[in-house]
């Protein structure tokens, strides 16, 4: 039986991506900060780690406690909607220490077991922002458009020892809670100057003309983790869809 490790399983994307590997038989090792928090459901085939990406001590804890994995998804992240001229540098090094520090040190603490088995799959959740820019969002943007151009490289890196790496990119979703997650009042982070500018792109959140859904997410890493043909994007949802085929993707 295959064993999956999903970060960021408290919610949204993570949560929902947990739930279907376990209903397709999978075990599941779902990894958040406070797992006394977790809302997923009673199975023998789940194990809940505590894991934070950003140290390395908690990751080298969790992989031991985890044990050997056929699957990574990296899929913790936070996020901010606003101005980047009034975002404090500390918050968008969280961004950074999270988004993209977190994954890539997640993928490097999980390549040799996967490495000397020549087999296991890693894929990274990114976002549709790789796809086509949105504005007040210049932080979260760069930090998965690093991770793009990270997980396209690493493709080619370890496709020689069998292992498969993807990328899964959803479009909007309004029930996810990374924005909440961040713990910054979007409010300060829209100065006077920009409030007729933000206004529409505020109203556009409230109602989007298309959205992923959480099952979007979860349906797409399983097809990711399932494909041998080589293809490393997956977008996930609807507007995610629609986005790739306008940039050919």
């Amino acid at each position: 039986m295959h064993t999956i490790l999903i970060t960021g399983t408290s919610s949204g994307y993570g949560l929902a991506t947990a739930c279907h590997f376990l209903a397709q038989g999978w075990n599941v090792i779902a990894t958040m900060r406070r797992p006394d928090a977790a809302v997923l459901p009673a199975s023998s085939r789940l194990r809940l780690l505590p894991l934070d990406v950003t140290s390395e001590a908690s990751i080298a804890a969790a992989l031991d406690a985890a044990g050997p994995i056929d699957v990574l998804v990296n899929n913790a992240g936070i996020g901010v909607v606003g101005a980047f001229e009034a975002t404090p540098m500390a918050h968008i090094r969280r961004i950074l220490e999270t988004n993209t520090f977190g994954t890539m040190a997640m993928c490097q603490a999980v390549i040799p077991q996967m490495r000397a088995r020549h087999a296991g799959v890693i894929v990274n959740v990114t976002s549709t922002v790789t796809l086509a820019a949105m504005p007040l969002a210049a932080a979260y943007t760069a930090s998965k458009q690093a991770i793009e151009g990270f997980t396209g490289s690493l493709a080619h890196e370890l496709g020689h020892f069998g292992i498969g790496v993807k990328l899964v990119e959803p479009g909007y979703g309004p029930t996810t809670r990374f924005i909440e997650n961040a713990g910054l009042d979007i409010g300060q982070l829209i100065p006077p100057a920009y409030a007729d500018f933000a206004a529409p792109i505020f109203a556009s959140f409230a109602a989007p003309a298309m959205t992923t859904r959480e099952s979007d997410v979860a349906e797409a890493v399983w097809a990711a983790v399932a494909d041998t043909s080589g293809r490393l994007h997956f977008p996930a949802g609807a507007d995610a869809v629609a986005l790739s085929q306008a940039r050919g993707a």
